[in-house]
């Protein structure tokens, strides 16, 4: 091995600095967020926003966890999510192989209509007749997941990642008689799995955040998603902070700011602690494509 000289030593440790200061900015406002959930609303309004709590309160929490809703629209997004999920990569994975193929015919001719739909869509009233009118999903889950199973950006990243595996390994599958759903199964996607992986977990992350559909096709409480649920708290508190500011109550503090904080805390906690288990194929998927194997 080569011996590293004093110069490539200084260097390694300006990369290490550069890179633990980036990181530090990075989780900064993070830990701005989880400290100002836990502040109490009348020093948060006082002294403002600070990494170390003025005064500890968890009325926040208390408020947003105190009803079942949320714990109702959790399991919900939770389905949502998980269906969604594992739906959109099958519909994605294949759609992307047999484009990938240039066996195929009409694989141009597939791709151009995908890229119509990035440019055209047919607004939101054909959408609303679409879902309710003809496909009849008013009020069920499958409102809130089907709409967002395809998404033709993921497609063309997929196909990209696609086109890097070298010819040689399917063809010899084929040649042992393997069929092309066998030859995606077992070949394409093993090999796959950081391209897969990235791209599911944008999928996650989009069911996840997920609010819109249950605006327009959602009128039961209890198929309301989470990312709904929240929204509906924030704007209720906001309207009781000013009607106590109206009527001069000033001895009754709603936490609407730390409400907020709290609200985008219990939102984003499950990403937080998917995306470790992912972090190695998601860093080596954000490059798929760039290189032609």
């Amino acid at each position: 091995m080569k011996t590293r000289t004093w110069s490539d030593k200084l260097l390694l440790g300006i990369f290490y600095i550069a890179i633990s200061l980036f990181a530090l900015v990075c989780i900064l406002p993070f830990l701005l967020l989880v400290s100002s959930s836990m502040t109490d609303e009348l020093s948060l309004i006082q002294n403002g926003y600070n990494l170390m709590p003025q005064k500890f309160s968890f009325e926040a929490y208390k408020l947003i966890l105190k009803t079942d809703v949320i714990y109702n629209s959790y399991l919900v997004t939770a389905i949502m999510t998980l269906v969604g999920t594992v739906l959109s990569m099958i519909v994605t994975s294949g759609i992307a192989y047999a484009i990938s193929e240039r066996r195929l015919k009409y694989a141009g001719v597939i791709s151009f209509f995908l890229y119509l739909t990035i440019l055209f869509n047919g607004g939101l009233v054909a959408y609303y007749l679409l879902i309710v009118k003809y496909l009849h999903m008013k009020d069920t889950l499958w409102a809130l997941v089907l709409p967002g199973i395809l998404s033709p950006y993921y497609v063309y990243m997929l196909r990209n990642f696609f086109r890097t595996v070298p010819e040689a390994l399917s063809e010899s599958a084929r040649i042992d008689g393997a069929n092309d759903f066998t030859v995606l199964l077992r070949i394409i996607i093993p090999v796959s799995l950081p391209a897969m992986s990235t791209i599911g977990l944008f999928y996650a992350i989009g069911f996840w955040n997920e609010w819109f559909r249950a605006l327009l096709f959602i009128e039961k409480p209890d198929l309301y998603p989470l990312q709904y649920i929240i929204m509906a708290i924030i704007r209720n508190l906001d309207f009781a902070s000013s009607m106590i500011n109206s009527n001069q109550q000033i001895a009754t503090v709603v936490p609407a700011l730390s409400a907020r904080m709290a609200t985008t805390v219990v939102a984003i906690g499950p990403i937080i602690f998917l995306y470790p288990f992912l972090q190695r194929y998601f860093i080596r998927g954000l490059v798929m494509g760039a290189v032609k194997g």
